[in-house]
């Protein structure tokens, strides 16, 4: 299976973005992957689990063996796909629309998960959204607020509402971005929320430790997902992720592995670490 895209310089006029629509289509799980059991008997609840991560690591928690919950805004078609894609690995999806801006929402939407599946076992804070500005004094009040909102004052509000149900060996994942680390001179306020991601999930992990729950982060570069053609202009997305060393975006299914990997007893010795999948760009961190 390829991995290279052409990205075709396409464009969507609305946040977070339809993968539906995307051409090609985001790659959100190889062929030839093959589950082992890494999450047989866990609930997973992915924020923004519909399309691009979100939808490729509910997949990929699937053929392990996990039961998923997903968080999406409005796109209800790209849930309902997921939905599928999760039910076709013999497991469990349930779909639960809402604003994670809001902390009432978001402790429904663990109630419901708890009530749905009897358990919570893996929290994925993932979903977020970015709005690019050339200028710090074009970033409105609005839009600083709601960014700091999506980004980190969910995660929040989901390790709130689900700490009375993670045990010992649960864990917490967390994405934050390449941008936590080098920084985005047109995405301020985004590449700062992330910066704050890196900080709560190594503070969260020594807060936790006790309590033997681990905290871990996902830190992506340029991946094909529906944000990017709903962020960029046309030539802005025709040259999305060819300044990496592998000179192409990655793909959902190459992010994917890695929250496999955290939620697995593979790295029961890991906590408040982040992985880098991000095109072989080195980052210190």
């Amino acid at each position: 299976m390829s991995l290279d895209i052409d990205t075709k310089g396409q464009t969507q006029s609305t946040q977070p973005g339809i993968e539906e629509v995307m051409d090609p289509a985001p790659v959100v799980i190889r062929d030839n992957y093959r589950g082992s059991g890494k999450l047989q008997g866990k609930t997973a609840l992915i924020t923004g689990g519909d399309s691009g991560i979100g939808r490729s690591v509910a997949v990929h928690f699937a053929r392990e063996g996990a039961d998923v919950a997903i968080v999406y805004l409005n796109e209800g078609q790209d849930a309902n796909d997921t939905k599928a894609m999760v039910e076709a690995e013999g497991k469990n999806c349930l779909l639960i629309q809402g604003d994670i801006r809001d902390e009432a929402f978001c402790k429904e939407a663990v109630r419901q998960t708890v009530s749905e599946f009897g358990k919570l076992n893996i929290l994925v804070n993932n979903a977020a959204e970015q709005h690019p500005k050339e200028n710090v004094d074009e970033i409105s009040p609005d839009q600083l607020s709601d960014t700091f909102a999506t980004n980190i004052f969910s995660f929040f509000y989901f390790t709130q509402a689900a700490m009375p149900h993670l045990a010992e060996g649960d864990n917490i994942i967390n994405t934050t971005s390449i941008t936590a680390y080098r920084g985005s001179p047109s995405l301020l306020d985004y590449s700062s929320t992330k910066g704050a991601i890196v900080a709560y999930t190594r503070s969260l992990a020594g807060n936790l430790a006790e309590k033997g729950i681990r905290v871990n982060a996902v830190a992506p570069g340029p991946i094909w997902t529906p944000l990017i053609p709903s962020t960029f202009d046309s030539e802005r997305v025709k040259e999305f992720g060819k300044d990496t060393p592998f000179k192409r975006p990655g793909q959902p299914c190459e992010v994917a592995t890695c929250y496999v990997f955290l939620a697995s007893e593979d790295a029961s010795y890991m906590s408040g670490q982040v992985l880098h999948p991000n095109g072989g760009q080195v980052i210190n961190g």
